[in-house]
């Protein structure tokens, strides 16, 4: 299993997304900091679920980041999130 299929399946179990996209952009950061062969260090996340609903954004970007602690902590090095509640601008 990937990494981005990981995050996936984390995301979807934890939210219910009615959205859900997870982009590997490793590939646009070698020879950045944090970055492997072989990729899978620099993800974005695109979720849109009722979970976020009368949440900042702080507050957000901190559930999704509670969501992937584990990978946050292994070899997930960057991690951009755009979380939105349904029928929110961007949603």
């Amino acid at each position: 299993m990937t990494v981005r299929d990981l995050i996936a399946g984390k995301l979807t179990t934890a939210f219910a997304p009615e959205r859900l996209e997870v982009l590997d952009e490793s590939h646009r950061h070698v020879g950045h900091a944090g970055h492997r062969p072989g990729g899978e260090t620099h993800f974005r996340v695109h979720i849109v679920s009722d979970s976020f609903r009368g949440k900042s954004r702080l507050e957000r970007h901190r559930m999704v980041n509670a969501a992937l602690s584990g990978e946050l902590a292994g070899g997930v090095h960057a991690l951009a999130i755009q979380a939105n509640a349904p029928g929110e601008p961007g949603a």
